[in-house]
């Protein structure tokens, strides 16, 4: 995560952020209970309702693009936290100040190091976590259990494995307005009648043909939430097979939410992010455009497009992950904390591919004896 540049002369630092809430009856750490949606102490039992957020409304509002390229965003809008660097994947994990040591829940691999305070934008909302550690960890072996090439040492040890981590994980959202013109030509197919002789016979076929005319024109589209991974720590591919993410739940940004969990922070800068989601808007816009020419086929020729209003929101998603060392090598798991969707490094079993190629075999031998005999 590149931090951002300190506060202005004058201006009161961003606070740093410690999500540790204290049970009110004993003292030790509340988690957030995705079942119930409240804090509950692991020690003692006591639970702790959530309580009314005033700001509801205003805390999801989106911030200006622009504002935030020329670094004049408000202070209000830029929180310092306490993160852990991962030497081998180089996820940045926020952990509390009293954590010196751990080990990556991306790559499993040990981390022993000092934290370090980062600078950076706040996130406005959150979508909480809804399935709990266990209804995550049988969504896991479910998935493993369907993959019958899968070694059965590693099933085994994921069931019987460590925990697994709640983890939000960053992501950006940009709106923007979109009115683009366009050049192009229409293609209309028809077809011509021509004879042929073929095999020493005379016939007639319809031979396809296509006819362009140009056509030009003006599409118009507003793109509300286009989302773009913040994150390199886990292959995009696991990411993207999570989605979709129900956005319409999500909540405005409360600390209380990452009680017992863990959150990530963004490393993909918001001036990359905003590249790749206008990279999504072009495609979404040159859909657009070939409907808007219509006909059965399309050429563009070119596409002029103006863009405004471009806003933005730092978001974190809930998602539970299993980093998992057989045999030398690390296979991580990922759960959509919200549906139970499930993806992860495929793993292969070279005993059992054997075993079905010679059975394979076997059984195709078996299968030429018998037409040999009918014969």
């Amino acid at each position: 995560m590149t931090d951002l540049p300190p506060p202005p002369p004058g201006a009161a630092p961003a606070p740093v952020q410690e999500h540790r809430f204290p049970c009110a009856q004993c003292g030790a750490d509340y988690r957030f209970n995705p079942g119930a949606g409240t804090l509950v102490c692991d020690h003692c039992g006591h639970t702790e309702p959530m309580r009314a957020d005033p700001w509801t409304g205003a805390s999801l509002r989106e911030l200006d693009f622009e504002a935030a390229m020329a670094q004049d965003l408000p202070e209000a809008e830029i929180e310092e936290t306490r993160v852990l660097s991962c030497p081998n994947c180089a996820a940045q994990v926020e952990f509390d100040p009293d954590t010196h040591a751990a080990e990556c829940p991306f790559c499993a691999t040990p981390v022993v190091t000092d934290t370090g305070i980062h600078r950076h934008i706040k996130p406005r909302g959150v979508l909480p976590f809804a399935l709990d550690e266990r209804s995550a960890h049988k969504a896991m072996t479910d998935w493993l259990g369907r993959l019958w090439f899968a070694p059965n040492g590693l099933k085994d040890y994921a069931r019987k494995g460590r925990r697994m981590q709640g983890i939000y994980v960053p992501y950006w959202t940009f709106d923007a307005d979109t009115k683009s013109s366009y050049r192009g030509e229409r293609g209309t197919i028809y077809y011509e009648t021509r004879t042929v002789v073929r095999d020493g016979k005379t016939v007639t076929e319809q031979v396809p043909k296509i006819r362009w005319s140009p056509k030009s024109g003006r599409v118009a589209r507003f793109f509300d939430d286009v989302l773009v991974l913040a994150s390199r720590s886990l292959p995009k591919s696991h990411t993207d097979a999570l989605e979709p993410w129900d956005l319409a739940a999500l909540e405005p940004y409360r600390p209380e939410y990452l009680a017992g969990f863990r959150a990530e922070g963004y490393t993909v800068e918001l001036a990359e992010a905003h590249g790749e989601a206008r990279a999504h808007m072009a495609r979404v816009i040159e859909r657009d455009v070939r409907f808007d020419i219509g006909g059965d086929q399309q050429r563009i020729h070119a596409i002029d497009t103006k863009v405004s209003d471009v806003t933005f929101k730092h978001i974190l998603l809930p998602v539970w992950l299993a980093a998992y060392k057989y045999r030398g090598t690390t296979y991580r798991f990922v759960v959509n904390g919200r549906t139970g969707r499930v993806q992860g490094e495929r793993p292969w079993s070279a005993i059992k591919i054997t075993i079905a190629v010679v059975l394979g075999l076997l059984i195709a031998a078996g299968v030429g004896y018998v037409m040999a005999l009918n014969q």
